[in-house]
């Protein structure tokens, strides 16, 4: 794992620093945590547009975001951003709805335990029956929905930790899911644990992915736009606004290393 962080770069976004590695070894370093003994859990966030527009607003969530042990940065807003600010194209889309379920298929050590925290109670029933028949090589150990408040967290906390998981999946939506495992980390149990935004629902089949030459010319966020027409204020106006802040980031950096050259 050190390795291969020290071998890739990663880039400044909005005060988050985003992995620059492919799918590819994005999973090979996931299979490089889940093989090794545990010595504390370690917490897997993507960012996307959205989440870093949240990020700029609230100081508490970003620290939040930089503490995790990866990000990986999901969809076209990032990738726009690592070109204007770095001048680098990102490795890859390494988002949470492709690279789980690659994980979970991957050639694995037989046994590995999954538990599954997030959705509604009826869509998380639903995406236990998916997890049981598509990713046979993985036990589920147990699931419970996202509906938690902090009153009922230890005992979920305990719960999970008795179901002896190799890796837990927490599909809360943003800013949500990323604070519960920052909050709980420490007592956690779990080896990995990784934010997956609406995986689940995917899973329990209330969405359906975006076909795969739209989301290859990056234009996935349409797709779900007209989905879910709730989001529509999401991406008409946080998109150009994350732009917006990406430029200005920009200039400031432009404009201080040019103070820089002539000093």
């Amino acid at each position: 794992m050190d390795a291969l962080r020290e071998r890739s770069e990663d880039l400044g976004v909005l005060g988050v620093s985003v992995a620059n590695l492919s799918m590819d070894e994005a999973l090979g370093w996931l299979e490089g945590l889940l093989a090794r003994p545990a010595d504390r859990s370690r917490s897997v966030f993507f960012v996307n547009a959205h989440t870093l527009n949240l990020a700029v607003r609230d100081p508490a969530y970003l620290r939040v975001l930089v503490t995790a042990d990866r990000v990986f940065g999901d969809g076209t807003g990032v990738r726009w951003a690592a070109r204007l600010l770095h001048g680098v194209r990102l490795a890859d889309n390494v988002n949470g709805t492709d690279l789980v379920p690659r994980l979970l298929t991957h050639p694995v050590t037989p046994g590995r335990r999954l538990y599954l925290l997030g959705a509604s109670p009826q869509a998380s029933e639903r995406a236990a029956d998916h997890v049981r028949g598509a990713f046979p090589s993985w036990t589920l150990v147990g699931h419970h929905h996202g509906y938690v408040g902090e009153a009922e967290s230890a005992a979920l906390i305990d719960a999970i930790n008795l179901a002896h998981p190799d890796l837990l999946l927490v599909g809360m939506g943003n800013p949500k899911q990323e604070r519960w495992i920052h909050l709980h980390q420490p007592q956690l149990k779990v080896p990995v644990c990784i934010a997956v935004g609406g995986l689940f629902d995917y899973w329990a089949g209330d969405l359906v992915r975006a076909p795969t030459w739209i989301r290859r010319i990056g234009f996935e966020w349409l797709h779900l736009m007209l989905r879910q027409p709730r989001k529509v204020p999401r991406y008409l106006l946080g998109n150009p606004a994350f732009l917006c802040r990406v430029s200005y980031r920009r200039l400031l950096h432009g404009t201080s290393r040019h103070r820089e050259s002539l000093g």
